[in-house]
């Protein structure tokens, strides 16, 4: 056995491949990274490996421990991020392992505002563990406040249904000051939006079942650790002692999505700046999130942190829940369900779940790849059946065309 077998613990981040040319853009990497190494008659892509036992004499000891497949997909992801990345059976795994590293007693500092998986597994885990110090985290003032003797920050931006966006820069500056850790859930954004390790966080979370794999037919998660840390390793320990791996098939899947995610993401964020312009416009419409919108609360925010700005839309439906509600029921392209980030386009009203804190009348919106014109007449015809259940007039605002998207943003290396 060599030394370096020897020496290597079976948590260890796997070496890191041969070359794969870093100065590709990050559209390349997607399609590049994480591919076998090129031999006569080799497969292009990494096949899926099941294995519960490997052969003794190497670094992996058990099938808890390592996969290929995982190596491949978590090669990709973290090229794309920047960091070395872990992947989970679920993105609420690689949340668990993350809150995990904060030592008994510490206080994590969590929005008000966010994903409501996260605030409720929080809530759950507090009783004598953690202090919890809820925020709003589009408040730097407030935030860094709360920082004050805490281990953790966690931040999500845009939040997640409200579409709040954090100062993450201001706030990992901070944080550091005060000897925390940063941990930025970047689902909504994808490492092709936003790459939270470059404006200084710790770690990165992502629900890879979103918009990373694609295509609603996966369950999986991943913690990205900046590098020159021991996060990765502590983090792989994590999820080994914990069993929170993905399967094997799991992992293929969510790789194989990654293949297309520069173009999903490009024609969604495409059709997402077309529908929240005229959103915004729609009588039947009283608010829209969404930071590519220059009269969005946090537009200046987002073109100072952002590559771009997404897919990710709410708004809010004149004639309260029961209009919402209504609109969101009468679907016939657009899908009816609680996830997000597929190639199609999904839509729900989050305060019909208990906890979720979001206006009663808001519709979160993730807008997917299909023709424009087709989901903006489903969404008319949606907010028309909204009209019908209005109570009256008074609800409805007139229609304005004063609304208009930022300076323009792309997929980095689409152009």
């Amino acid at each position: 056995m060599s030394d370096e077998l020897e020496q290597r613990s079976p948590f260890a981040l796997p070496p890191m491949p041969l070359d794969r040319g870093p100065e590709w853009s990050l559209v390349t990497q997607a399609i590049a990274a994480g591919r076998p190494s090129s031999v006569p008659d080799g497969p292009l892509n990494q096949p899926v490996t099941f294995a519960s036992t490997y052969h003794a004499g190497g670094p992996v000891a058990y099938g808890r421990d390592d996969n290929p497949t995982w190596n491949a997909l978590e090669e990709v992801i973290g090229v794309l991020e920047g960091g070395a990345a872990v992947s989970f059976a679920s993105g609420m795994a690689a949340v668990a392992a993350v809150f995990d590293q904060v030592p008994l007693g510490g206080a994590i500092v969590l929005p008000r505002d966010g994903y409501y998986g996260t605030r409720a597994f929080a809530e759950a885990t507090v009783a004598g563990r953690f202090e919890l110090r809820r925020v709003d985290i589009s408040d730097t003032d407030s935030v860094i406040a709360a920082c004050h003797g805490a281990a953790l920050l966690w931040v999500e931006s845009p939040t997640n249904p409200n579409m709040d966006v954090a100062d993450i820069p201001a706030l990992c500056v901070a944080a550091h000051a005060e000897g925390l850790r940063v941990a930025v859930d970047n689902t909504f954004m994808t490492p092709l939006g936003q790459r939270p390790l470059g404006l200084g966080a710790d770690l990165v979370v992502h629900s890879v079942t979103k918009l990373l794999a694609g295509h609603s037919d996966v369950v999986l998660g991943a913690a990205v650790a900046a590098p020159e840390t021991d996060l990765c390793a502590d983090l792989r320990r994590r999820r080994s002692l914990a069993g929170a791996i993905p399967g094997p098939m799991e992992a293929y899947l969510a790789l194989r999505g990654i293949r297309t995610l520069p173009l999903r993401f490009r024609q969604a964020q495409a059709n997402a700046e077309v529908l929240a312009l005229r959103l915004g416009s729609h009588p039947e419409v009283e608010r829209v999130r969404f930071p590519g919108l220059v009269d969005d609360p946090w537009h200046e925010r987002a073109c100072r942190q952002m590559q771009s700005f997404g897919n990710m839309i709410a708004f809010e439906v004149a004639g309260g829940a029961s209009a919402a509600e209504a609109a969101a029921s009468s679907t016939r392209l657009i899908v009816h369900a609680t996830s997000l980030g597929g190639i199609e386009t999904s839509m729900e009203r989050r305060a019909k779940w208990p906890g979720d804190e979001a206006a009663p009348s808001l519709l979160r919106l993730s807008v997917g790849c299909e023709d424009v014109e087709d989901l903006w007449t489903d969404l008319t015809h949606c907010l028309d059946v909204a009209a019908k259940v209005s109570q009256g007039p008074e609800t409805h605002r007139p229609a304005t065309t004063s609304v208009s998207i930022g300076r323009p943003r792309t997929v980095p290396g689409v152009g």
